[in-house]
């Protein structure tokens, strides 16, 4: 309900006044400390973005991650990214034989729109210096690379049919009826998702029976083969949960609501569990995905629609072994982003935040400057959940609009879109507040439309 008058102005004044005393000076990596300190010994660290196309976001999370591996032990990155693209990212950054000395090669080679997620100079930038810190480790201590996500149904397909093919022939038939299967579908997922409308099963049943012979093996081999036959077995494996995790998602695509949603978070979830698994005791997680899958869905008008996402998920299964959520956000800039999904990427002005936001609200409290903010131990907060200690100040504990831009972004849709309203002291442990951003620096200009319209018109 909005104040008017002398309340409204105290009201303002007192806001101003909370968030002054709790914004942290964010001038370079040492003022990261009070952050690094709140992580302490967690073993999963989800670090957001506010856009998908903004070079702040990116570099300040870099910075954080390079210290979470250089101080505290952390050992694969997981990121919003195609399995099959971020792999050969892994091989570079692990200095794997016969792959390229500069990861600049292996970026340029990341095919699905929208390239400029990952082929960008910040990404370039950590990649390199990755490849260099691991390459002054032993090879089985090196920081991993790994992509979450559920699209690659075509090249996970084909990885497994190769795969197949070299080790497991007696499985062939049935990677040969997946790929049989899919194939009249000419590699548009939007024409098998139209499909699955007229056979509603789609190619389930394919899918389900390659992957359960898959998994066994898989188990087989975690049990008995050698690190580099467990690897491959893993690999295959994960490309045939992706294949089982996209037919379900494009085949609840057609049905709306939040599903299809929900199967992609469950999915990344998933795999990152899978992973650590893999990679054995002692193992942790730096996640690098957008605000809307990072910060805890239950503290949002997500959970009223019924979505789940990766940081919620994260909460609910890894709470004892400790986990961080970091958000992001900013008041007005420049980002890139598209149109229409598909469409060549370009520049556009990040229009000065709406009335009301929690962006909004830092500007007002903090014009021109850049602050982190850190909770969640203490405080009465604690993901949701009720602690002990005082509650949190009331500028954070209020829902409040809270920016998204996507791949997808139209600014002059900011007074009805674009906003996700939060309560910020539950969605996340950290906030990083950036008053002013720049767009990223693809290192590709023009991309043409290889993804799909899967979470059009946003691109979350």
């Amino acid at each position: 309900m909005a104040v008017t008058g002398g309340s409204a102005d105290g009201t303002a004044a007192r806001e101003v006044r909370e968030i002054r005393g709790e914004a942290l000076p964010l001038t370079g990596p040492r003022s990261l400390d009070p952050l690094l300190e709140r992580i302490g010994d967690a073993r999963y660290v989800a670090v957001g973005e506010a856009s998908h196309g903004t070079a702040e976001f990116y570099r300040w999370r870099a910075e954080l991650t390079r210290r979470l591996i250089a101080e505290k032990g952390f050992s694969l990155v997981a990121v919003e990214g195609d399995w099959p693209d971020c792999q050969s990212l892994h091989h570079c950054v692990t200095g794997a034989p016969g792959t390229p000395e500069d990861p600049g090669e292996v970026l340029d080679a990341f095919g699905r729109w929208p390239r400029w997620m990952w082929a960008n100079t910040e990404v370039l930038e950590f990649a390199r210096w990755l490849r260099g810190h691991n390459l002054a480790l032993p090879s089985g201590e090196r920081v991993g690379f790994f992509g979450l996500d559920v699209y690659s149904l075509w090249e996970s397909l084909h990885a497994v049919l190769d795969h197949v093919r070299e080790h497991d022939p007696d499985r062939m038939e049935q990677a040969l009826a997946a790929c049989r299967c899919f194939e009249p579908y000419a590699r548009d997922p939007q024409s098998y998702a139209l499909a699955t409308r007229v056979v509603p099963a789609g190619c389930q049943a394919e899918v389900v029976s390659l992957l359960t012979g898959l998994r066994e093996r898989a188990g087989r081999g975690q049990a008995a083969g050698a690190d580099g036959g467990r690897a491959a077995e893993f690999t295959v494996r994960q490309n045939a949960e992706i294949l089982a995790g996209a037919e379900r998602y494009y085949r609840a695509m057609v049905r709306g609501g939040p599903e299809s949603w929900n199967i992609r978070d469950h999915h990344m979830a998933d795999t990152l569990d899978r992973l650590v698994a893999h990679r054995g005791p002692g193992t942790k997680a730096v996640v690098w995905e957008h605000n809307t899958h990072v910060g805890d869905a239950r503290a949002t008008d997500m959970a009223d629609a019924g979505m789940v996402n990766v940081g919620q998920l994260l909460r609910e299964r890894h709470a004892a072994e400790g986990v961080v959520l970091v958000g992001f956000g900013s008041y007005e800039g420049t980002v890139v982003a598209a149109q229409q999904w598909g469409m060549p990427p370009e520049t556009m002005e990040v229009p000065p935040a709406r009335d009301g936001s929690v962006e909004h609200l830092l500007h007002r409290a903090l014009p021109g400057d850049s602050a982190l903010f850190v909770w969640g131990r203490g405080d009465g907060t604690g993901g949701g959940r009720k602690g002990v200690g005082a509650p949190a100040p009331a500028w954070r504990r209020e829902e409040r609009d809270h920016r998204a831009v996507g791949v997808v972004y139209r600014p002059q849709a900011e007074r009805w879109g674009n906003y996700v309203p939060t309560v910020l002291t539950d969605r996340y442990d950290a906030f990083l507040y950036l008053d002013r951003t720049r767009a990223l620096d693809p290192l590709h200009r023009y991309e043409h439309g290889t993804g799909e319209e899967e979470t059009y018109p946003t691109g979350l």
